[in-house]
């Protein structure tokens, strides 16, 4: 049964950026991966008890993937809005999303597509449903 999201694993090529930005937001290095040759090669950045954003170095990232964005539950969405302002990194006007959630949005300097959400007492995520959008597959 699963329990929660491990991890999400992003790559990149340059970690001082990527493990800065996420700094930014509270989530801290927890451990780190050496080669043999004692080069930094990987670390997992920790956001709560058991949840992780693992940071992979690669000598060239993919420029596209299957992961379309990832979200992040936080206390204040306000509050992460002018946190990522103050330190120039362009994110998007709060919103309340049709499934009653509070969101701003933003890319982390791999291109990655984030959300970050606080939940409201109406929020879908907590009390299930269904939540009608107006979306076709493409």
């Amino acid at each position: 049964m699963v329990v929660r999201l491990a991890h999400v694993c992003i790559e990149t090529d340059d970690f001082e950026p990527t493990e800065e930005f996420y700094a930014h937001l509270g989530i801290n290095r927890q451990f780190e991966f050496r080669n043999k040759e004692n080069e930094l090669v990987g670390v997992y950045l920790s956001i709560g008890e058991t949840t992780y954003i693992e940071i992979i170095k690669v000598k060239h990232p993919k420029s596209e993937g299957s992961i379309r964005h990832f979200a992040l539950e936080v206390e204040d969405v306000d509050a992460t809005r002018d946190l990522l302002m103050s330190k120039g990194i362009a994110v998007t006007e709060k919103e309340l999303g049709i499934d009653h959630t509070l969101m701003v949005t933003s890319h982390d300097p791999n291109g990655n597509f984030i959300e970050f959400h606080q939940y409201t007492d109406k929020s879908m995520q907590q009390y299930g449903g269904v939540c009608e959008i107006d979306y076709t597959p493409s």
